[in-house]
């Protein structure tokens, strides 16, 4: 296989099991809750191991497509049930990933029962490793967000019954930004001539935006959330040091899931530095030969045996041809 067609198959590889490990492990329902203290009002006067309880089943990760027309499940139908009027949606579509690939899904989307045990909220996370550069990410999460509301006729209400729409809330963390931020976009009114009081509810549509610093920023209670995320994705920090951060400073239960997750996003980051080291290597070896430099040399170099630079040097030489 041709080098650069190789490394971009290994480097794809490598951003779809992070992006897999970072969604299973933030879903874990202490995890969610804990973001849920710090980004939902109703929430914010609890603690995280009460909200656990207000998650609805099984959050859904990476299995709900955000498409037009895709994000709802068709209820079974059955040739011997008599037509009835009621077509409501059986829920969100969860459809096995590898159907319709490429298709772009929500990350984790879950269902949140409110104090009151009636009202719910819909609630989606998404994990960016980086701010993206092909487009603004506000842009894409006011697109979500509008997503999750226009996704609910047909299966949250029917008709006109516009009353009855939930509130949502998209929450996205951006890894690897320069400083540590939260934002709350949401809806507003101004009064161009004459107040008055419209019915509805401004509160319906939510984006709260948080910039993961590059560092580990201190222990301190306002950058609570920021740690914690920081923490579990973190490329630098060890399985131990990371499962002590949660235990002691969040006073997280280490669940055998919770425990899997960590080691898993560890393994997965010391192999994605091997390679780039061996990369590195490799370039450094290409380099020293094509400048005249003999092997035995670059072997002190790179402290790679003979026989591995003539094999690199020699596959350089294929590809290419």
């Amino acid at each position: 296989m041709n080098t650069a067609i190789a490394n971009t198959v290994a480097a794809a590889n490598d951003k779809a099991q992070y992006d897999e490990y970072a969604k299973r492990l933030i879903a874990q329902k202490i995890i969610l809750a804990h973001i849920l203290a710090k980004t939902v009002d109703e929430f914010r006067d609890m603690k995280p191991e009460d909200i656990v309880a207000h998650i609805e089943g099984d959050p859904k990760v990476g299995i709900v497509p955000v498409d037009p027309g895709m994000t709802n499940a068709a209820r079974p139908t059955d040739a011997s049930t008599p037509y009835v009027s009621d077509h409501r949606l059986a829920g969100l579509n969860t459809e096995h990933s590898e159907i319709n690939e490429g298709m772009i899904r929500f990350d984790i989307i879950f269902y949140v029962r409110m104090k009151d045990g009636l009202a719910q909220v819909i609630i989606n996370i998404e994990i960016q490793k980086d701010e993206p550069t092909q487009y603004f990410l506000l842009n894409r999460a006011i697109f979500y967000v509008s997503r999750m509301v226009s996704s609910q006729k047909g299966r949250d209400f029917v008709h006109q019954n516009y009353n009855d729409m939930k509130r949502v809330f998209s929450i996205w963390l951006c890894m690897n930004m320069p400083s540590n931020s939260m934002s709350y976009v949401h809806l507003t009114k101004e009064d161009i001539l004459e107040h008055y009081n419209w019915n509805g509810h401004l509160d319906l549509l939510n984006i709260v935006l948080l910039g993961i610093g590059r560092e580990l920023p201190p222990q301190e209670e306002q950058y609570e959330l920021h740690r914690l995320i920081g923490t579990l994705l973190s490329a630098e920090l060890t399985v131990t040091q990371k499962l002590a951060i949660i235990e002691t400073e969040y006073h997280i239960p280490l669940s055998v899931e919770l425990e899997e997750g960590v080691n898993d996003m560890c393994n997965l980051g010391e192999g994605i530095e091997e390679r780039a080291i061996e990369k590195t290597k490799k370039e450094v070896i290409l380099d020293m030969y094509q400048n005249g430099c003999n092997l035995e040399l670059i072997a002190t170099v790179t402290k790679k045996n003979i026989s591995e630079i003539e094999e690199i040097i020699n596959n350089s030489i294929v590809s290419l041809h």
